[in-house]
């Protein structure tokens, strides 16, 4: 027990690690031995958890998604209708704008690595597929409990998901606005067009 609890510990650090390393210098600057320092662990640690640096990022960008899925999944339940639903995960994108400097500079870091890899194009586009479908059960939910307008699911949870891609994206570039009025204001602007009268 004790070495699966030292195992995931290092396994830990070495995330910790390339995370910072990678907000601060971005992927193609960060080298192996550098995570190795910073995480305080030999390259052969982190060649036992790890490939490669590439396996490493990814691990990182599962790991802060799948935790926003989750807390998706959870505003998309437990509300009385939809468009409560809506309102109530813009207020997450709030958190999400005041995350810690690891993950946003980390999501840029997204962005600019599926231009150019393969394999992070890849794993990006299933995540963004994933949310497009919470987003489009959501819609079909709305449209069945009569609180949304008879709109096509898919493309108006790809209007969702671009406003919330596109106000993070700015919020990076511009973090001294009040990005979770601006969410919420959006959000509601969007609903207005959705909600059926």
């Amino acid at each position: 027990m004790k070495n699966e609890q030292r195992r995931e510990e290092t396994r830990g650090a070495i995330l910790d690690a390339a995370a910072l390393c990678f907000a601060e210098k971005g992927y193609a600057e960060t080298g192996v031995a550098e995570i190795c320092d910073r995480a305080g662990v030999s390259k052969g640690a982190f060649y036992y958890h790890f490939e490669s640096k590439q396996k490493v990022f990814l691990a990182l960008l599962e790991s802060w998604l799948a935790d926003l899925q989750e807390m998706l999944a959870h505003f998309a339940g437990g509300t009385v209708n939809v468009p409560e639903s809506l309102l109530k995960m813009s207020h997450l994108m709030q958190g999400a704008f005041q995350a810690d400097q690891s993950k946003t500079g980390l999501f840029l870091e997204l962005w600019a690595q599926a231009s150019r890899d393969e394999t992070v194009r890849k794993a990006s586009i299933a995540t963004y597929q994933r949310y497009q479908k919470i987003f489009t059960g959501l819609i079909k939910r709305g449209i069945r409990e009569g609180s949304l307008a008879p709109v096509d699911p898919v493309s108006a949870a790809q209007v969702l998901l671009s406003l919330a891609s596109g106000l993070f994206l700015q919020s990076l570039i511009d973090p001294r606005r009040d990005w979770g009025k601006v969410t919420a204001d959006s959000m509601q602007i969007l609903l207005d067009g959705l909600i059926r009268r």
